[in-house]
């Protein structure tokens, strides 16, 4: 069951009758021009979410949260099943704690989905795109956020963060691009797709401050749960206990009302908020 819905959202497109009016706050912007993904012979279109101080404090750079699915982040209307609430969830830790980041949503490719956040090749999923994926966002994105943006563009600056599908991705991007991000988000991550990762991860040498928060829900059926205490095992072998942190949420489920509920506990873990 969790396998059909895993492979099966992303390939809707169109939008249910309850999502018409956005959400999103003013701080959200879609940029006009989505950028190219080399080798991949199609393009992606990239929303940001602007820091509250941005505009009044002109000198200021700002730590940059690079996110996948950008369509199910911050609005409603865009979404297939609900949003993350990003906008509202920064806007509110900005008041909380005077942490500000840029957050970058990449929108997904929806029936390209599977296969660009596949880091191997799998019998369901189909061949994978996850390296030509990863690079784009560290080759194309990364470095257009950097020059149109006040960023820090450092690794221990810059967080990547994802669910399910995302999620997975994301841990491969700490494998392959640990000198580009330093912290990560790891959402219901679906290690049943990728099982190679976890010798990947157990022969890798992280890079040193990586931060890592592991998050599952309880409900999600199949053996997520189960994998993601897995991989929290493996990193706590190789990270002090202050770099990693591990949620499981035993009534939640696969859903981004699950994921929005838990993103301010991941990112005061990520960013140290307390």
């Amino acid at each position: 069951m969790q396998r059909r819905l895993l492979l099966t959202l992303p390939l809707l497109s169109s939008l249910p009758a309850w999502a018409a009016a956005s959400t999103a706050l003013p701080s959200v912007s879609v940029l006009p021009e989505p950028l190219a993904l080399p080798g991949l012979a199609r393009s992606r279109t990239l929303r940001l979410c602007l820091p509250p101080s941005y505009a009044l404090e002109p000198q200021r750079r700002y730590p940059v949260i690079y996110m996948h699915d950008g369509q199910n982040l911050f609005d409603a209307a865009t979404s297939y099943a609900g949003e993350w609430g990003v906008d509202e969830t920064c806007a509110q830790l900005a008041r909380d704690t005077g942490f500000e980041a840029l957050v970058v949503g990449i929108d997904n490719g929806r029936e390209k989905r599977n296969t660009e956040m596949a880091p191997y090749d799998h019998a369901e999923l189909g061949k994978a795109e996850g390296r030509a994926y990863l690079d784009f966002i560290v080759k194309t994105v990364k470095p257009f956020i950097d020059a149109g943006w006040r960023t820090r563009p450092e690794r221990e600056h810059t967080a990547l963060i994802g669910s399910s599908l995302g999620g997975l991705i994301s841990h491969a991007a700490m494998l392959w691009h640990g000198e580009v991000f330093g912290r990560y988000g790891l959402f219901s991550p679906s290690y049943w797709a990728a099982p190679q990762l976890f010798d990947a991860t157990a022969q890798a040498g992280l890079a040193a401050g990586t931060r890592v928060h592991l998050y599952c829900g309880g409900k999600e059926g199949g053996s997520m749960a189960a994998l993601t205490q897995r991989m929290h095992a493996q990193l706590a072998r190789q990270l002090p206990p202050t770099q990693l942190s591990l949620h499981i949420a035993a009534e939640a489920g696969h859903n981004e009302a699950a994921w929005r509920a838990e993103l301010p506990a991941a990112l005061r873990a990520l960013f140290r908020l307390g």
